[in-house]
């Protein structure tokens, strides 16, 4: 199987119960829930994304024509360190190209493999890391994993419900829009009423990273 990267790069993992760690992001062109394309973006399943995910033009990204190539091109921006070799594979949908060929090579160079996936596909049981974020309107069908993210405020998701999902951590994210102080505080609010959700922020923006 070939692979189309909109970019891949090093830096400090921005959200979730990971935030802070060194990861390589490595993000899949591509998604099944929006083209990328503002002239979609009003009739879109998912029409909040926030992220460029078209093309492979972007920093690091590029077509790689089989596993190991793109294995060791992550083991490239990781550097020299062997400990803790963190991969964060997200999109766009990352779920329509990875594979157990890529989990395994990238396993093979000292990797754990982090997914983040609307769970819309089933994620590889070989992961290391599942992350569903879960978008109004469409049928999840990933409903276990390590960390729910549930982006807020949206119309059609009750919170009360993703609560009987398999997943360890569940975390409530400020849907990053025009309305940003408004969904900060609808975000607050949640993790206030619903003590089992915890409130997870973008730190890579605030501090300036990718």
């Amino acid at each position: 199987m070939s692979y189309a990267v909109k970019e891949a790069f090093l830096t400090l993992q921005g959200e979730g119960v990971q935030a802070g760690s060194r990861a390589v992001i490595l993000r899949f062109a591509g998604c099944n829930l929006w083209s990328g394309r503002e002239r979609d973006r009003a009739t879109a399943q998912c029409n909040f994304c926030d992220t460029d995910f078209v093309g492979t033009d972007g920093d690091g990204g590029g077509k790689f024509a089989e596993a190991e190539g793109l294995a060791d091109h992550v083991e490239r921006l990781w550097g020299a360190a062997e400990e803790r070799r963190l991969v964060v594979i997200t999109g766009g949908e990352p779920t329509l190209q990875l594979d157990s060929e890529l989990i395994d090579a990238l396993h093979q160079r000292g990797f754990r493999v982090a997914v983040e996936t609307n769970g819309t596909l089933p994620a590889n049981e070989n992961l290391d890391w599942i992350c569903v974020s879960p978008k109004a309107g469409t049928h999840v069908v990933q409903r276990t994993g390590d960390e729910l993210k549930l982006v807020w405020p949206q119309e059609g998701i009750d919170p009360a419900e993703l609560e009987s999902w398999d997943f360890q951590h569940f975390l409530v994210q400020p849907m990053d829009c025009a309305e940003g102080e408004a969904a900060m505080d609808a975000a607050i609010r949640l993790a206030m009423d619903r003590p089992k959700w915890r409130l997870s922020l973008q730190a890579h923006k605030v501090l300036g990273l990718r």
